[in-house]
């Protein structure tokens, strides 16, 4: 999305310094958004009640009303609206504390025209994905909630769902719970990295790499409640959230060009002996990929935080994996993640490094393994 986009971009410029106002709605005119300008926050917050606006450049400090004040009001008005902030250098905290409450970036005063643009145009393409994210997860909680899988096929068909819209949602499912940011990129760092160890093709380390990403994307469809609980999970509650699986499936299934990864979702919960779920698959009958997950999985679970037990390092983590192999866990599949991280931690350091996982101070409180680690 660019600035010269037709029709243009309706935009509006908060700000107490007439000067200022005027030159960069002069500018961003001249290179095609629809400018208007106000001059307090209560006369934006008035503009956004009667019109449509897709980008607000808003100032910190201003009589009255300041911008920091003006922006959680202005997001319940609208809350796909992209605010970008005006500060001095000496205001940059309070504009930090904006970006906290929804604010998507900030310029320092004086304005570079050619960075505002720029800047412009990323809150744009942040809010176009954001629009998107939220369409789908409102629109996929409607059909999931009815719990007895009444999908609307073609209605999921036509809807041009792309897996990077998908992994959006995942992202966004985890930003709401400190114990999920970050987790199913984790899982697909370590599922590529297993795979790779074990000579798959570069087209299945892909189809993994995506499978572990969107692994529990599902979730979108268990009742937020649920997926937060700090405490132990009733017996009720586990059988809601063991769903998630099957969901994920229904969810990928019907995209065009899937290939095996909607499978890897479904079974990433299946144990090598028989004791997991979906399906209750054993052994070699369980997709390659979703076993591959699964080991990613359990590794990322036990190196990360939890509310209920300390972190294990990555030794007592392997330690404790080998207590789940041929019950829970390939074992062929172990063998190689324990290979690839022995390898990684005897590489000599360089001065690029290279993009290997990485133990991360967060993660999800993964519910289907909770009984493991």
């Amino acid at each position: 999305m660019t600035g010269t986009q037709t029709p243009p971009v309706p935009t509006l410029i908060v700000d107490d310094e007439r000067p200022l106002r005027e030159a960069l709605a002069r500018y961003l005119s001249r290179v095609g958004f629809r400018v208007t300008t106000v001059d307090s926050g209560q006369a934006a917050l008035e503009h956004l009640q009667a019109n449509d606006v897709s980008v607000m450049l808003l100032d910190i400090r201003m009589p009255g009303m300041s911008g920091v004040d003006v922006v959680p009001q202005a997001l319940d008005i609208d809350p796909n609206l992209a605010i970008l902030m005006l500060t001095a250098v000496a205001h940059a905290s309070s504009a930090t504390r904006c970006l906290q409450g929804g604010a998507m970036d900030y310029l320092t005063k004086p304005v570079e025209l050619t960075e505002l643009l720029g800047a412009i145009n990323r809150a744009l393409r942040q809010r176009e994905t954001m629009m998107q994210s939220r369409e789908m997860t409102n629109w996929l909680h409607r059909e999931l909630v009815r719990r007895g899988h009444e999908f609307s096929w073609e209605q999921h068909r036509q809807g041009k769902i792309t897996l990077a819209t998908l992994e959006t949602m995942v992202n966004t499912l985890e930003a709401k719970n400190p114990y999920l940011v970050g987790h199913s990129a984790r899982v697909a760092a370590f599922a590529t990295t297993i795979a790779d160890e074990l000579g798959l093709p570069a087209k299945e380390l892909e189809h993994i790499r995506i499978a572990a990403r969107l692994h529990d994307l599902g979730k979108v469809g268990i009742r937020e409640e649920v997926v937060n609980k700090e405490g132990p999970l009733t017996e009720e509650e586990y059988e809601h959230i063991r769903e998630h699986s099957a969901i994920g499936f229904q969810i990928l299934d019907p995209l065009p060009d899937i290939g095996p990864i909607a499978g890897y979702v479904r079974s990433h919960h299946e144990h090598w002996d028989g004791s997991g779920y979906p399906d209750g698959l054993r052994g070699e009958d369980i997709p390659l990929g979703a076993r591959i997950v699964c080991a990613a999985e359990v590794y990322d679970a036990l190196t990360s935080p939890r509310p209920y037990r300390d972190t294990f390092s990555s030794e007592a983590a392997l330690e404790r994996m080998e207590q789940l192999k041929g019950t829970v866990l390939d074992p062929g599949i172990l063998e190689a993640l324990e290979a690839a991280l022995k390898r990684q931690r005897h590489m000599p350091p360089a001065e690029d490094p290279p993009a290997t996982p990485q133990v991360a101070a967060t993660a999800e409180r993964d519910h289907g393994n909770r009984t493991l680690v």
